[in-house]
């Protein structure tokens, strides 16, 4: 290899070695790859989700089943044993405007249980930290103390809307302020968004994204169960015509069983559906109303600042304006946490990064990690020589320390790689100028703050000027010279 590190050296010199390789843990041929998380998967709400994470429900879903269960049974029962009768007698249409009925009622149901209600996102722990750091200094400044581990009560922001005041509480388990109409549900442990009430009966909360649904299913419902159990009253009052009423029973027992349920049931769907009809038209939710929060007036002062003034609009708003997407993004998949590389310390590389860290460091980060590794080596190696005198430091070809100084050539020291170039006005200001240090009295090798063995008693440089420039520049030339040897042997 050629003295000086020529063409060859400069594109080689540093290619073997790579900080990969600097803990056993990392080796890129025992890598496992792990894989992609979904965000449902780690959703920190009590909800179930199915098919990955395209169905959203709430944990107790028994009353949901039980409704399908009437539903199936109920509609199941009505086109095996009262519909081939009714159709025959009174019209076909009968079975297929029931049939339709009970395909929109399935639909609309499983649309509001299998949907995100408007569930509200979390804070992170920075949006979390930062926040309670702002609402700690508002308290702080309010009460002129800080409470250390007490509760303080719900704290609240005004703002204002259609003129009306509106107060956004705090959510102390989401870490943020709630929206307004926007409520946490105990049951799903969620803030959600215009939240209506949590239902049972569908399996999940009902709120912004999905209350269209659910009113279209109660709607509906009602329509079913009214159109049921009219027809079977039908079909029973036609039997008994012909054989009697104790013998239409025993004929059809299927229809004594849908017209129970149908009557027990269709009062309470058709006061639900009603109520939520009176909410629509004022544009409330149940939770509003049921905490009196507004009225209809709008001469008092508490009216509604959601209601726009007219039925017909306040309708289509709530049925036929845009769904909002969801917040939440539960099919997305969770970004891994990318920590910055830290800085090195007094020239040593930490060892401690990641396989990702390694990963993003590129050929120059690289190349500069390995110098730092490699003079940091070299240091210990300066500081633990032996005491040289100016006898041993004569090398063939070179003036030894004892010559005068007028034979020596001395040029200024090459600065390692890794240091920033040294110009001539900063020459200036290590080399004192002659003129400047006349009379100057150097001190002796015993009063110098050196190192201890660097520098022998009686050696000439402790009396001249010029030796110890010398010994500055011979220090940086053996320095330089076991960094280059390292980056020599590195390359091999």
């Amino acid at each position: 290899m050629p003295p000086g590190g020529g063409g060859p050296m400069k594109d080689c010199e540093y290619s073997q070695i790579s900080t990969h390789s600097s803990s056993p843990m990392e080796s890129p041929h025992k890598k496992k790859k792990i894989a992609a998380r979904r965000k449902w998967e780690v959703f920190p709400g009590r909800n179930k989700f199915f098919c990955n994470g395209r169905i959203m429900m709430a944990r107790q879903t028994g009353v949901f089943y039980l409704t399908l269960v009437l539903i199936l049974v109920t509609s199941g029962l009505f086109f095996a044993f009262d519909c081939p009768y009714l159709a025959v007698k009174i019209t076909p249409a009968i079975p297929a405007v029931a049939g339709i009925l009970f395909f929109f009622v399935m639909g609309t149901l499983l649309r509001t249980s299998f949907s995100d209600p408007g569930v509200l996102p979390r804070a992170t722990p920075d949006e979390a930290a930062d926040l309670e750091r702002q609402i700690g200094n508002t308290e702080d400044i309010a009460n002129g103390t800080s409470s250390g581990g007490y509760r303080p009560p719900p704290r609240t922001k005004e703002v204002i809307i259609n003129g009306q005041t509106v107060k956004l509480k705090y959510c102390f388990t989401c870490k943020i302020f709630r929206p307004p109409r926007a409520s946490h549900c105990s049951l799903c442990d969620n803030c959600v968004e215009r939240f209506d009430h949590h239902c049972p009966w569908v399996g999940n909360c009902v709120g912004k994204r999905n209350y269209r649904f659910f009113y279209m299913f109660i709607l509906s419902l009602s329509f079913l169960t009214v159109f049921i159990f009219a027809f079977v009253l039908t079909h029973v009052i036609l039997r008994s015509q012909q054989t009697g009423f104790l013998n239409a029973l025993k004929d059809s027992p299927a229809s004594v069983l849908e017209a129970v349920v149908c009557f027990f049931s269709v009062w309470s769907i058709v006061g639900l559906s009603g109520f939520h009809t009176y909410l629509i038209s004022s544009n409330q939710t149940t939770n509003e109303d049921i905490k009196g929060s507004w009225s209809n007036k709008r001469g008092k002062e508490n009216y509604n600042p959601y209601s726009y003034g007219n039925i017909f609009t306040n309708c289509c708003v709530a049925l036929c304006g845009p769904i909002s997407p969801s917040l939440i993004d539960r099919r997305g998949y969770i970004q891994p946490d990318t920590p910055q590389p830290a800085a090195p310390s007094n020239g040593i590389t930490m060892y401690g990064a990641t396989q990702s860290q390694s990963d993003m460091c590129d050929q120059d980060q690289c190349i500069q990690s390995t110098k730092f590794v490699l003079q940091a080596a070299a240091t210990p190696l300066l500081q633990s020589e032996p005491s040289l005198t100016s006898d041993e430091l004569h090398l063939s070809g070179k003036p030894g320390l004892g010559t005068p100084c007028a034979s020596l050539t001395l040029g200024p020291p090459t600065p390692p790689a890794s240091m920033p170039n040294l110009t001539e006005a900063a020459l200036a200001d290590v080399i004192p100028r002659k003129d400047e240090h006349m009379g100057h009295q150097f001190l002796t090798p015993d009063e110098a703050p050196s190192p201890p063995r660097l520098l022998a008693a009686g050696s000439p440089l402790a009396h001249s000027r010029t030796m110890h420039v010398l010994g500055l520049a011979s220090q940086d030339s053996l320095h330089e010279d076991s960094v280059r040897g390292l980056v020599k042997l590195s390359s091999v």
